[in-house]
């Protein structure tokens, strides 16, 4: 069997499993949406990369020592429908790669990441992949049972707070946070999150 090692090697129309996905030897960082490639933005902004470090270390502080875990990208969340079963990698057909997310059932984490829907994903957007992340994702978050979803609008400097309600099977609009506001999450109500703080140049 021919070792995957340029993206040149695969169908673009193809239809891949996170089995598929563990053999691949590439240089470019992809995601699996549904058992299609999906190529990551190239190198992050300068903006993208600061919110995303302020908001680690925000969130390392206040879970380091509580039982969820919080995992900042590049780290494998292995994603299905809430409502199906999973019984093996080749079952699995979207693999992603969330900024920030945080995993409250430790029985989800295995030494390849996260099988499952972690409890809250944060996005970050950068100008190349703001479609990715407000359509596609935001489906696959609510589909797979995320319980809250943050976009981050690092150019902006404005946050959106979604909170699934699971008897709609639909995510609430929570919040519109400005970058002058102090954001909480819905699930862990006393983290307070300056967002000052996260978009300080």
């Amino acid at each position: 069997m021919t070792t995957i090692t340029e993206l040149s090697q695969l169908d673009p129309n193809g239809h891949y499993s996170y089995a598929d996905y563990l053999s691949w030897s590439l240089n470019e960082t992809i995601e699996l949406i549904k058992g299609k490639i999906s190529l990551m933005s190239p190198a992050p902004s300068l903006d993208h990369q600061r919110v995303s470090w302020q908001l680690n270390g925000l969130l390392f502080e206040y879970f380091r020592k509580k039982p969820c875990r919080a995992f900042a990208a590049p780290f494998d969340v292995r994603l299905y429908d809430r409502r199906k079963s999973v019984a093996a990698n080749q079952d699995i057909y979207t693999v992603v790669q969330p900024d920030l997310c945080v995993i409250c059932d430790v029985e989800k984490l295995d030494p390849r990441g996260c099988l499952g829907a972690p409890d809250w994903i944060i996005e970050i957007l950068s100008k190349g992949n703001s479609k990715k992340e407000m359509q596609t994702k935001f489906e696959l978050y609510r589909e797979s049972g995320v319980k809250e979803y943050w976009i981050v609008y690092p150019f902006e400097q404005a946050v959106h707070q979604f909170v699934l309600d699971e008897e709609l099977d639909q995510y609430r609009l929570l919040n519109m946070f400005s970058g002058e506001d102090s954001a909480t999450p819905h699930l862990f109500p006393d983290c307070t999150i300056d967002l000052q703080e996260v978009f300080a140049e």
